[in-house]
């Protein structure tokens, strides 16, 4: 699952929804009571209240991070943004910003391909979908660590660390990714900056200006 834009493939809500009408968005899932109960709390759409699912074998984990696919049916539904029918769910690997002196051996510097548009922040989380070698030998890893160096009175300093553990195969398939930024102390700040190994520009820093925790799509690698 690769997408990064979100919206409704049919019509507007103002002639209401249908059968037809899907939408899809990055959300976070919160879990009710016992835990086996979930709502969405999507980037796009608000509180989205999970009226019925056709997926299956699904733990809702909380604060786990997730792309939906859904089919909207009502609009302020008993104090949820939205009622909907639940068609399908793409884990998206959750981890927290690393705040604390790590071995940068095990972080690794690799070269790392995220196309246009596929880094960006939202909902208090960096999300980015990156292209990753895919091998039986071993599992890749990534991270984001904060660089106390490279912050400034504006921005939070960040360093995108991606280990493909020397992997030479050509093959590779997008992965979704989300870190928490809820670490970071973001008051007063505009944004955050990110440097990144890119495998075609070589070490770049990203700017991302927040709002209230939300940013724009990066529009270069």
């Amino acid at each position: 699952m690769t997408l990064a834009a979100i919206g409704f493939s049919s019509c507007d809500d103002k002639d209401g929804y249908s059968i037809g009408d899907i939408g899809v968005s990055w959300a976070t899932v919160k879990s009710i009571g016992d835990g086996k109960t979930f709502y969405l709390d999507s980037d796009n759409f608000g509180s989205l209240w999970i009226a019925g699912y056709r997926i299956y074998n699904f733990t809702p984990k909380d604060g786990e991070r997730v792309v939906a696919v859904f089919n909207p049916l009502a609009d302020n539904y008993e104090g949820y943004n939205m009622a909907v029918l639940l068609e399908e769910l793409y884990p998206v690997i959750t981890k927290s910003v690393i705040t604390s002196d790590t071995n940068e051996e095990e972080l690794g510097n690799s070269p790392i391909t995220i196309y246009k548009g596929h880094l960006w922040a939202a909902a208090g989380y960096l999300n980015l979908i990156y292209q990753q070698n895919q091998s039986v030998a071993s599992t890749p890893s990534i991270n984001l660590v904060y660089n106390e160096e490279s912050t400034t009175d504006d921005y939070v300093g960040l360093d995108l660390c991606y280990n493909n553990t020397n992997q030479s195969s050509s093959y590779s398939l997008p992965v979704n990714v989300s870190f928490d930024l809820s670490k970071l102390n973001l008051e007063n700040k505009k944004g955050i900056d990110v440097t990144i190994n890119s495998a075609t520009n070589g070490k770049v820093t990203l700017r991302i200006n927040l709002n209230n925790g939300q940013g724009n799509p990066i529009n270069e690698q």
